[in-house]
């Protein structure tokens, strides 16, 4: 993940997190905070990146991620990453990259005369965090899953050019759709609309008070719609009895008002485990867990890249 920000949203959590926890228990997992990546948006101030990548592997480990059974670590500790990224990028045609369709979002939203190459080359450098490690697979969100293609491509090409080298890998997709934001919106740090694994309880219950529910529901006796309810969407992730949360919306039954306290009380439960987790983490223990992720990651890294330079015939 991207330390745009300090933290991560519920999201991240329940569309990728949660997914890596479990899959820890029957896989190794390399589980790191991609700085090199932030540079695409954030290349005027990058102050904060670093202790943005602290923050965010705080939350990775109060949510379950096992430093004894996973490497946690920051993409720039593991040098062998760019060096990848360089090979990978002398046989990447550049069609392919201008035709990925989130270069050309992140292009209109960057606003600038002349993009640098980092965004244009950004799915090289992802190509080369995956292959490095030859995966058996990427656990990825539904909606992120159609841009690990090119990932699979580049190594094809690079499996064509030179030899055998990297296996292809599987999408392992999580069990939770696109989460919906306070605004219902797809939650997203860029829209502003994110409840936050480490806010507080109130910071919570504030954000769901606010949040965008069904706007022909003006009295509690008027239908619902909770489709379109961020409330409801809530609701469907975290509380057991969301069905019939979600029926009572429907029927006018229930109010907004009411499927609020809900949404704050078992989305509040659900994190306050988690959070008690976090209190826990100060940033020298943190440092400590992402320089042991990042020495066990450059063993594997070393070794991808002997056999990467032996195919390219580079001595």
């Amino acid at each position: 993940m991207q330390p745009t920000q300090p933290r991560l949203h519920l999201g991240n959590l329940e569309g990728a997190l949660r997914n890596w926890v479990k899959l820890q228990d029957e896989y190794k997992l390399y589980c790191f905070v991609v700085d090199w990546h932030a540079l695409t948006t954030m290349v005027e101030d990058t102050s904060q990146i670093t202790a943005n990548s602290i923050e965010i592997a705080k939350d990775y480990i109060a949510a379950g991620i096992d430093p004894d059974k996973s490497s946690v670590f920051i993409q720039s500790h593991v040098k062998e990453h760019a060096e990848l990224h360089l090979l990978l990028s002398m046989v990447t045609p550049i069609g392919w990259l201008e035709r990925v369709p989130t270069y050309k979002e992140k292009k209109q939203l960057l606003k600038t005369e002349s993009e640098p190459y980092g965004l244009l080359g950004y799915p090289v450098l992802q190509a080369a965090d995956i292959l490095m490690y030859k995966p058996y697979g990427v656990p990825v969100g539904k909606d992120q899953a159609p841009h690990l293609e090119i990932s699979r491509e580049i190594g094809r090409r690079f499996n064509r050019l030179y030899g055998p080298v990297f296996p292809e890998f599987v999408d392992i997709l999580g069990d939770v759709p696109v989460l919906m934001g306070i605004d219902g919106r797809k939650m997203s740090k860029s829209y502003d609309n994110s409840i936050y694994i480490s806010d507080t309880e109130d910071e919570t219950a504030a954000k769901i008070k606010a949040c965008f529910t069904t706007p022909t529901k003006i009295k509690k006796t008027d239908p619902g719609v909770p489709e379109n309810c961020a409330v409801c969407n809530l609701l469907k992730v975290y509380s057991k009895d969301w069905k019939t949360a979600w029926e009572e919306d429907r029927e006018g039954i229930r109010g907004c008002m009411q499927n609020k306290l809900l949404c704050i009380e078992v989305v509040n439960e659900a994190l306050r485990p988690i959070r008690e987790i976090r209190k826990t983490l100060d940033t020298a223990t943190t440092l400590q867990i992402l320089h042991k992720g990042a020495s066990e990651a450059r063993e594997v890294a070393q070794q991808t890249m002997e056999e990467v330079r032996s195919a390219m015939k580079l001595g």
